[in-house]
């Protein structure tokens, strides 16, 4: 129990949002359990209700700067169905070419700012050179330009299309609310193009540095970083992963189909579990039950996100993901993959996904065509799905006559994935820790167990009011309180 004096825990980093990790020790100072806590206010769903409905694309996506091009166009979808109108091809195609541009930038965003420190630097690494400066330094500066490039396409050809680079408002009921010209789809083709080649050097710096080394490889693999589960993701009618329409396949821990469902019935499908510990809903599948944060078959839990999109589908959509789809099973060696590292693989290989999709899309000459939209019908109720970068996002809205909100609820991507991520901490810090004695570089490597899903706190939580402190108690084996550390 000696280590427990000289423990030095940092801030939860490289995340978007606030949460509290409380780690439990036994008498041997070895972990009993380990939590983690978000304490912001869930309840950004109130804040629409009594909202005209065609405000809540622009307000939902104020969520969160990071995923506010999901949550518009999920809001948008939500309000195709609540107004019983299905938009042009032209206005389908365009959403979703700017959608695809949109994961382009954030999964950028995640690899090299957030995910890649533990990598290309070194889980080990001292703290003040896990980030983007340490990335750069090891890979280049001539890289760093190329990231923030391609991270600039995919932020311009979201301006291009949804008129604002971050907060889109081109989304309306029955389509979008400009069509695009030929010169910007020439110049968002062109971006496409480059953007190709930057996903495909970004997967060979991902084999070069992670799949090159055997020790990186084993830690992907290794028990505490393992979780089985059952998987959530849109597919098309091929069941392939799509990341703006389709409906939603789940499977189970050993690959077999579950279930699939429209969006109209999420419902059915799905239940809210609530703990008096934290803020974020712990969904469940209702079929199978809560079962409190177990793994298995019998365990209702299930993960969505880049990792789970890939196990839940049958494939990817374009010729180049495709290849990279099966060579991360063949080396993985088997599907689906329970690994929660590989979560960082998937991503890429989405990365390159989109990327094609947005090349494709901009040479398709209906995505400058002038017939964006069809007239609403009367309101009534809806339900939006798309896959957020970070997983499955659903709107359901219920309007009155008047089109105005009487009740709005979002289960977002980190809502989904909450139970998961819990169970993904406390079996990091099982295997990690022993004896009481935690170096900072253990401690970083229990983040990376929630790293991987890239969650998103403001968005599960919908805190209102401004930024929450880091809070991370330490206690014995009796449930004292040894020491608190804040941010």
């Amino acid at each position: 129990m000696s280590g427990l004096k000289t423990i030095t825990i940092e801030p939860i980093t490289r995340l978007e949002g606030h949460g509290k990790i409380s780690i439990f020790l036994n008498e041997e100072g070895n972990v009993e359990n380990a939590y983690l806590q978000v304490p912001e206010l869930r309840g950004f769903e109130r804040f629409c209700e009594g909202r005209k409905a065609e405000d809540l694309p622009q307000i939902t996506p104020r969520i969160c700067g990071v995923c506010p091009v999901a949550h518009h166009f999920a809001s948008t979808k939500a309000l195709d169905a609540a107004f019983n109108v299905e938009p042009p091809p032209a206005a389908k195609k365009l959403r979703e070419l700017m959608y695809s541009g949109y994961y382009v930038y954030d999964h950028t965003l995640h690899f090299y700012f957030l995910g890649a420190p533990d990598f290309v630097v070194g889980p080990d690494a001292p703290p003040a050179e896990r980030n983007i400066l340490g990335v750069i330094k090891k890979v280049g500066l001539d890289v760093a330009k190329e990231v923030i490039k391609h991270r600039a396409y995919g932020q311009k050809i979201t301006a291009m299309i949804g008129g604002k680079a971050t907060h889109p408002v081109c989304g309306l009921p029955g389509g979008v609310s400009k069509p695009l010209t030929e010169q910007e789809r020439q110049e968002i083709e062109r971006m496409a193009e480059s953007s190709v080649e930057f996903a495909k050097f970004t997967l060979k710096v991902f084999e070069d540095v992670v799949l090159k080394n055997k020790k990186y490889v084993d830690l992907i693999l290794s028990d505490p970083y393992t979780l089985p589960t059952y998987y959530m993701g849109l597919v098309d009618r091929n069941n392939k992963v799509n990341f703006y329409d389709g409906n939603v396949r789940v499977v189970d821990p050993d690959g077999r189909e579950f279930m699939k469902f429209a969006p109209s019935d999420y419902l059915n499908a799905i239940e809210e579990h609530v703990e008096e510990w934290t803020y974020v809903k712990l969904p469940y599948l209702k079929k199978l039950g809560w079962k409190g944060l177990v793994s298995g078959p019998t365990s209702g839990i299930y993960r969505v996100g880049p990792l789970a999109r890939l196990n839940a589908s049958e494939g990817m959509a374009t010729p180049l993901a495709q290849e990279q789809y099966e060579h991360m099973y063949q080396t993985l060696g088997r599907k689906p993959v329970h690994s929660t590292l590989a979560f960082h693989w998937a991503r890429l290989v989405e990365l390159l996904y989109a990327a094609e999709r947005t090349l494709e899309l901009s040479r398709d000459g209906e995505t400058i065509s002038r017939e964006i939209r069809n007239k609403p019908g009367n309101p009534g109720e809806g339900v939006g799905i798309v896959e957020a970068p970070r997983g499955t996002l659903i709107h359901h809205y219920q309007l009155d006559e008047e089109g105005i909100a009487k009740k709005v609820n979002l289960i977002v991507a980190t809502t989904n994935n909450a139970p998961a991520i819990c169970m993904s901490i406390r079996d990091a810090a099982k295997g990690l820790i022993r004896g009481g004695t935690v170096s900072d570089g253990l401690l970083n490597m229990v983040e990376m167990a929630f790293r991987a899903y890239d969650p998103c706190f403001a968005c599960a939580t919908h805190f209102a009011v401004g930024q929450m402190p880091l809070e991370v108690g330490i206690y014995d084996q009796d449930k004292k309180l040894l020491r608190t550390l804040k941010r």
